[in-house]
């Protein structure tokens, strides 16, 4: 019985729209298409445990972190900023939240930059960017990408994460606090129905911020392009998530007075440690739905993997030396990985995969001005199709040719010889220049 209700649900919820269907029904199934994909992943208990291993990473950095960010706020003379922010980012916790964050500013101040030294400052440098190595580890998990940044993008990238973000946002806080000071925008609030608008905007800055926050990280940390409409997307979802799990979890903390009997001073910690699982693991869920708003075709009713064959790979390693060497040739600004993976609609990381092998191989290289973009290393002529298509097949034929040969049946080894000789010969002559001249897309 509950096998065919959910028989008949699969069909309903993943059935086309028929023809002449309204808007709202085919959003509505789309949004609910959302929200089971999300609901199969956190069912797959990846996402949780990459969010209780930020739960450790946070607690090792929060401090260095906070000193550098103190350190350039005190540089500015903002400083005062750092601890409003701290007690709306631990308001879940309720009346401990004002001791955390005293304690931690506290921590924070403690650590004088200017006397640790050379081997101090990178050690604490070293501390902090550990944390957003760790945090792109985990988008690029959600994104299937299996190649960090480089050591110098990464080392520049971070800097100016750990440098300028903090200022910016800050500055913004108490430009933000300034003007809700400001006695021309007090006077404007003595009227009923400006002040009704002014007291609206008050309540949704702070999620409009958070929006932005998440907005700005969905975008920056994954090493791939992320359109913006997806990393909005995803940012909207955490924004509203975040918003309702700080009160649902203020609620929780008020009302949890056997925890406090029973783990006594330690309770708090235990708290702290929750928001900050729960905290990340709702960032963790948005960056899930950035995904899958940029790539709509990975958004399917089967919850197995899909099976990539040595046919498939075979497929995806001649289309995206086709289509990279169809823009060279013509000219044009070259295609990035994520970009492939697009015009392809193949799923992100079997293009992801192939690609890798055909760089390693020496078929394709990344230009240094736009990261991810490809080119090919040789003169078209010079690729020949056999070579592109033994990049993928060498790890199989490796362990085939190691097999002994004498165990039983050794005729399968004289088989797939023929069929690997047989394959050489048809494409005997054949190169990367004879398969854009007879794309459409190359003429």
């Amino acid at each position: 019985m509950t096998d065919l209700i959910k028989g008949k649900f699969d069909d309903r919820l993943w059935a086309h729209p028929a023809a002449g269907s309204p808007w709202w029904r085919k959003l509505g199934q789309r949004v609910a298409q959302y929200i089971f994909v999300l609901g199969r992943e956190l069912a797959r208990g990846q996402l949780s445990m990459r969010a209780m291993s930020m739960v450790y990473t946070t607690l090792l950095s929060l401090v260095p972190l906070l000193a550098l960010s103190f350190s350039m706020l005190k540089a500015l003379g903002v400083q005062e900023t750092m601890e409003p922010v701290l007690l709306g980012l631990l308001a879940p916790l309720g009346d401990q939240a004002g001791e955390i964050a005293a304690t931690l500013i506290g921590f924070a101040d403690n650590i004088k930059v200017g006397v640790l030294g050379a081997a101090g400052i990178l050690l604490l440098f070293y501390t902090a960017i550990s944390m957003l190595q760790k945090v792109e580890a985990s988008f690029n998990f959600v994104w299937k990408i299996k190649r960090p940044r480089r050591l110098v993008q990464r080392f520049g990238d971070y800097l100016s994460v750990l440098i300028v973000g903090p200022v910016l946002v800050f500055s913004s806080l108490g430009v933000t606090a300034s003007l809700a000071n400001n006695a021309v925008v007090t006077e404007l609030a003595s009227y009923e129905a400006i002040g009704f608008v002014l007291q609206l905007a008050g309540r949704l800055v702070p999620y409009l911020m958070i929006v932005a926050a998440f907005t700005f990280l969905y975008s920056f940390v994954p090493n791939t392009r992320v359109k913006f409409r997806a990393a909005l997307g995803g940012a909207l979802l955490a924004g509203f998530m975040w918003q309702s799990a700080s009160i649902l979890f203020a609620e929780f903390v008020s009302g949890a007075t056997n925890y406090n009997a029973v783990y006594s001073s330690f309770a708090i910690l235990l708290f702290l440690l929750l928001w900050l699982y729960v905290g990340w693991l709702i960032l963790l869920i948005g960056c899930q739905l950035s995904y899958f708003l940029h790539y709509p075709n990975v958004v399917r009713r089967h919850t197995e993997e899909s099976y990539v064959g040595n046919r498939s790979r075979e497929y995806a390693a001649l289309l995206i030396m086709g289509l990279v060497a169809s823009r060279f040739a013509r000219g044009e600004a070259p295609l990035k990985t994520e970009e492939l993976a697009q015009v392809t609609g193949e799923p992100p990381e079997v293009i992801s995969s192939v690609a890798d092998r055909l760089i390693k191989a020496g078929l394709l290289t990344e230009t240094d001005d736009t990261p991810n973009a490809l080119l090919p290393t040789r003169d078209l002529d010079a690729i020949g199709l056999p070579d592109v298509l033994a990049v993928v097949r060498e790890d199989d034929l490796d362990s085939i040719n190691a097999m002994d040969r004498s165990a039983p049946f050794p005729a399968v080894h004289a088989a797939l010889g023929g069929l690997e000789a047989g394959m050489q010969s048809g494409l005997a002559g054949q190169n990367l220049r004879g398969l854009i001249n007879g794309d459409p897309q190359a003429e």
